[in-house]
């Protein structure tokens, strides 16, 4: 699966449209709930039985809107995180194009300079080609991290909005329930049961972003262990190409 902003704004659209619906739709649930038992032939245990279901059902929907809001705080993260590993392969692009100009084979330099800077320069060259290629490297792991990560945040918010979808669908059927001529309190509890389904999704799409998130925590720990190693990048830094440090003016 590959990011999309497209399939993600609308995944993010239909998530704020449902919202706007459950809103609605947990407003109609007491009003429907009183009108339904509010009738001369509903026993009164009957009558307060449903209205505990009503509110129960007001209860569970509110709940997942709060959390639905929650969630919706890093709804700009999976588009800044494509944003990102974007501009890293631009980065990646730059340090190969350092690394294939510092080439022996392109250099000019061993046909028209000869003497000791000349050699000095010549040794020089390729630690600095070296660290460029590291550079590409890390930051092309860099941007695959990003992307999966951007990856990840698409896949949860479109579940969320499936999860949102059914939930209205639950609502719904609550109400139906409630407003029904062929009134039944057994059917409310029904429906309600049908709305508690909603709460473990979410759980559930939850702990699979965060276990995607935490492999890449991890991969992002390793690309920091390989941006200090040494190795090829002496004494921490990029190699100094100043001639000045060849102490030869042949």
């Amino acid at each position: 699966m590959a990011f999309s902003q497209a399939q993600f704004q609308a995944a993010v659209d239909k998530i704020n449209s449902g919202m706007s619906d459950l809103s609605g739709k947990i407003q109609q649930v007491i009003p429907t709930a009183q009108s339904a038992v509010d009738q001369w032939y509903v026993p009164g245990f009957v009558a307060d039985a449903v209205m505990w279901l009503a509110n129960k059902v007001v209860n569970i929907a509110e709940a997942l809107w709060n959390k639905f809001v929650e969630l919706l705080k890093g709804v700009a993260a999976p588009v800044l995180f494509f944003v990102d590993a974007f501009d890293w392969e631009d980065v990646k692009g730059l340090a190969s194009g350092v690394a294939g100009e510092l080439s022996p084979t392109v250099l000019p330099s061993g046909q028209h300079w000869t003497g000791t800077a000349q050699q000095a320069y010549a040794k020089i060259v390729p630690p600095q080609a070296a660290a460029a290629t590291r550079i590409g490297a890390i930051s092309d792991s860099t941007a695959i991290a990003l992307g999966v990560c951007a990856v990840a945040g698409l896949a949860f918010y479109v579940a969320l909005g499936v999860i949102l979808a059914q939930f209205i669908i639950a609502m719904i059927g609550v109400i139906a329930a409630l407003g029904s001529v062929a009134f039944s309190w057994a059917g409310v509890a029904l429906a309600v049961g049908d709305t508690t389904v909603s709460a473990g999704l979410i759980i559930t799409a939850v702990t699979t972003l965060i276990a995607v998130l935490t492999a890449q925590t991890q991969q992002m720990v390793s690309l920091h262990g390989q941006t200090v190693d040494n190795s090829v990048f002496p004494g921490g830094k990029w190699p100094n190409p100043n001639t000045s440090s060849y102490n030869s003016a042949s």
